[in-house]
């Protein structure tokens, strides 16, 4: 029989840091929502739909560090007499490493750090394993976060691991159990959205994928085109020979990028990673999740350079992914009052050499038949039927998740998952400040009644949004001596994109109390009309009140580089204790103010200083750090110079 037994892991981890203190209402960036698309009209692949501008209601998770510490890291681990799947549940639920105890290999990759860097929707992310990507566009809000971890049994007595949580952006709640059969190589993963709401929502998942880079290794995927993007294009190729490079052969791509693989109806939907003898991972689903992805940092400086960021001696990787829709480029509509299922199973394929060496189409062709004759792909059709009865039964908690679920209605589709109001500090058995903010704003949904906290004190909870706002409105009559509830119906109105009315609720708030929260609203409202000089001021009066909160002066350096505001930022950095002034983003801020201040000699100075400065959380596709470097070589020097390996990290 198989089994699930959960257990602790020894990993080296960086400090995570305590969530931002603010809002996310700038967001960061997100590559695919300024892309131009060049399509036909047959591939509706719902151009941008679902996009949104930030992260809101979760905090941005901006206060890591790169420093790594062995630690202690729950796992669940499923195991049978051919597979051995370790999961970390504290993690996103991440399936951290998938072993063929035939071979004693791991057929994914496993990074040997957890070394967090800013590619996530939420800032922090870090590689390795098949991470479960929900809800909006990007790597998950949930990709440090622990879920919910339970465990039941199938009809045939074997053990099942159980994750969930409830998405707060598109108010769905996920499910996903895993579980290995007696007889069987392959990892079964059931998976299950429920929209119990009452509107259509744009949804998004993507099953991401890290698998090892084979020298000479290959990608079999059943399709002859994909659709990809270059700068901000997006167009379809035919496949596998793009600009003179065999993708399949992934090695030979040469910058950073995306090919979403359009594999025909009425074909399995699989993907392999496989060696140069043929051995390596296969994944495959049913039809829900219809696509494939390969996702390659590339083969220059650059790509180098961030394939060595994000681990310590792991080595390189690339990434394979399914999803539900033709491409990452967009959501597709979730129908009110429905759930999503389908299966995927994970495990080894071992290809000839023979068929290897085969062109892309025979290639792709005779593995396309195998999976055909050996029936995997209607068996697993089965499965996903016959599973349904234990897809819906209760199971025994282990690990708990967040409390918001708590706070949404549940009906039929989802009642038998448990969500906990009061999730109590395992070390005092006390009711954490977070479950008992949650009560206050179970009693305002109940009465209309808001609680008023100190406007010193860091806002525990963003409930209120484009959904709910307008029941905040009708009952700011009984709230309108309450800075706090003003101060939330500005978040709800600037959710909602309408920046004039959020403007005077922040003022109101204000009016009643001053807060650095409040000072921060109207910051990135001025920034929304485009009035870069109030929100300079703004954002400066927030900062005098939270002149020692490191993820509020992360965000204010941010909001004034915005507003241009280089002798305010300059000033303020100066006043900064110097362990302050040693934050690598605080301090890139204060270099790209000298240089807006003309005063390059000094920025350049101090950006090459104890062997460079390189931010923390570096994000992707964020090449102020190389073009800041050669602007100021440019103008200390008057000629262009080769940009240094360490600041180079333009991959695309």
């Amino acid at each position: 029989m198989s089994e699930l037994r959960f257990e602790t892991k020894k990993i080296r981890v960086a400090d995570l840091g305590k969530e931002s203190c603010v809002p996310d209402l700038l967001g960061e960036l997100t590559m695919q929502n300024s892309l131009e698309f060049h399509l036909d009209e047959t591939d509706e692949i719902y151009e941008g739909y679902g996009r949104v501008k930030n992260a809101y209601p979760y905090r941005q998770r901006n206060t890591y560090t790169r420093e790594l510490k062995e630690q202690e890291v729950k796992t669940a681990i499923l195991e049978n007499r051919y597979l051995k799947a370790v999961f970390l549940p504290e993690f996103g639920g991440r399936l951290w490493e998938l072993w063929d105890k035939y071979t004693g290999r791991n057929l994914l990759y496993t990074n040997d750090v957890l070394q967090f860097s800013n590619l996530a929707v939420r800032n922090a992310w870090f590689s390795g394993g098949v991470e479960w990507n929900i809800g909006i566009i990007g790597h998950t809000p949930f990709t440090t976060e622990p879920l919910y971890t339970a465990q039941t049994t199938n009809e045939n007595g074997e053990p099942v691991l159980r994750m969930y949580e409830y998405e707060r952006i598109r108010k769905v709640t996920y499910q996903m159990d895993f579980w290995l059969e007696k007889d069987s190589s392959f990892l079964n993963c059931r998976m299950r959205i429920v929209n119990e709401g009452k509107e259509v929502v744009p949804m998004y998942w993507w099953s991401n994928m890290a698998v090892p880079e084979y020298k000479k290794g290959r990608v079999i995927v059943p399709a002859v085109q994909a659709f990809t993007s270059s700068g901000n294009q997006v167009t379809k190729v035919d496949v596998p020979m793009v600009n003179g490079t065999d993708i399949s052969d992934y090695t030979s791509i040469k910058k950073s990028v995306d090919y979403f693989f359009d594999i025909p109806d009425g074909c399995p939907k699989f993907i392999a990673n496989v060696d140069e003898t043929g051995y390596g991972l296969l994944q495959i689903s049913t039809d829900r999740l219809r696509s494939r992805k390969l996702f390659s940092w590339g083969n220059q400086e650059a790509s180098n350079h961030w394939q060595e960021y994000l681990t310590d001696k792991a080595g390189r990787y690339l990434e394979v992914q399914a999803g539900l829709a033709k491409t990452q480029y967009g959501c597709i509509p979730m129908a009110p009052h429905t759930a999503w299922e389908w299966m995927e199973q994970y495990g080894s394929v071992n290809i000839s050499e023979g068929v290897l060496e085969k062109e892309y189409k025979e290639r792709t062709a005779l593995v396309t038949g195998r999976i055909l004759e050996s029936g995997l792909h209607e068996k697993l059709k089965e499965k996903l039927e016959t599973s349904k009865a234990m897809s819906r039964k209760e199971a025994q908690l282990v690990y708990i998740g967040s409390v918001y679920g708590a706070l949404a209605a549940h009906g039929e589709g989802t009642k038998h998952l448990k969500f906990f109001e009061e999730n109590r500090d395992e070390t005092q058995g006390e009711l954490s400040k977070q479950a008992e903010s949650l009560k206050n704003w179970k009693r305002f949904f109940e009465t209309g009644i808001l609680h008023c906290p100190q406007p010193l004190e860091i806002p525990e909870e963003f409930l209120i949004d484009e959904t709910n706002v307008d029941f905040l409105e009708a009952h700011m009559e009984e709230n309108a001596q309450n800075w706090y509830a003003y101060y939330q119906l500005g978040l709800g109105y600037y959710r909602k994109e309408d920046y004039d009315k959020a403007e005077k609720a922040f003022d109101a708030s204000l009016k009643l109390k001053e807060s650095a929260w409040a000072f921060h609203g109207l910051s990135c409202v001025k920034l929304m009309q485009n009035d870069k000089d109030q929100a300079g001021v703004y954002i400066l009066q927030g900062m005098a009140f939270k002149r020692k909160e490191l993820s509020y002066l992360k965000e204010g350096f941010r909001i004034l580089l915005l507003a241009e505001k280089y002798e305010e930022l300059s000033r303020f950095y100066r006043k900064l204790d110097k362990e302050e002034q040693e934050d690598s983003r605080l301090k890139l801020g204060y270099v790209q103010a000298l240089h807006g201040l003309k005063q390059d000699k000094k920025a350049l100075d101090l950006l090459e200083s104890k062997g460079g400065l390189i931010p923390d959380d570096i994000r992707e596709g964020e090449d102020s750090l190389g073009e800041i470097w050669q602007e100021l070589y440019q103008s200390v020097y008057k000629k262009e110079g080769k940009l240094p390996y360490k600041f180079n990290f333009h991959a695309n």
